[in-house]
């Protein structure tokens, strides 16, 4: 407690004024982002933080017929137009970018918290990336500066694109700190992908109007965690 009230006065959000936002809970459950609280057509259901998703996609046997709607709290409800697919069974919902529209969305993994910021990102003391299509950041991959995509839905350290499926070691720095070598899996991707396993390093806010992402890295928790 006295660890968490201390590192509470540096925190990137510590001196910005009151914003208009919705604060969501979360369980990592198998390292993946689940919101509880949240409901589809006022049902309950596993609903998965989706942050490369553009769309939200629906299991076929929850979807239902339309029209879609998201109560991301009893006073914000938001219509959506989501895909639907066989998830097997990993997840009734991926509730993907169109849910947050225009908004900014932050996650602090130590709280255990999504944050729906109406009013946009506050970068404090966070590291800015740009992104025009999904949302990423450079991660240093051996030396070797590398656009991820941000993947809520990886419980992985970093998927990299390679012709098999296997895993390897890689030396890992993002946002100027340094994990040293990070065991890291190649797939057949067409761009990398950094999963929860390091995302939960930081406190990550994605402001999906301003197309940016900023990092902070979170002193609350160890690089070893």
């Amino acid at each position: 407690m006295l660890l968490t009230l201390s590192c509470s006065r540096v925190l990137p959000w510590n001196d910005q004024p009151a914003a208009d936002e919705v604060n969501l809970s979360f369980t990592l459950k198998r390292n993946i982002i689940e919101l509880p609280t949240v409901r589809i057509n006022n049902r309950p259901g596993r609903f998965l933080l989706g942050s490369a998703a553009p769309r939200t996609i629906l299991d076929s046997s929850f979807a239902g017929k339309g029209p879609h709607a998201v109560q991301i709290s009893e006073k914000e409800t938001v219509r959506i137009h989501p895909s639907t697919m066989e998830l097997g069974g990993v997840a009734d919902a991926i509730l993907g970018a169109e849910t947050w529209g225009n908004r900014a969305i932050s996650i602090d993994y130590r709280s255990g918290l999504v944050t729906y910021q109406k009013s946009g990102i506050h970068t404090g003391l966070m590291t800015i990336f740009s992104y025009d299509a999904d949302p990423m950041i450079y991660v240093n991959v051996d030396g070797v500066q590398v656009a991820a995509v941000v993947d809520t839905t990886s419980p992985d350290t970093l998927i990299l694109p390679g012709r098999t499926v296997t895993r390897g070691n890689a030396r890992i720095s993002i946002a100027g700190n340094d994990f040293g070598v990070v065991d890291v899996q190649y797939a057949n991707v067409s761009r990398a992908r950094v999963g929860n396993r390091l995302l939960s390093r930081f406190f990550i806010t994605i402001d999906y109007g301003k197309r940016v992402v900023g990092l902070w890295r979170d002193p609350r928790i160890g690089i070893e965690d």
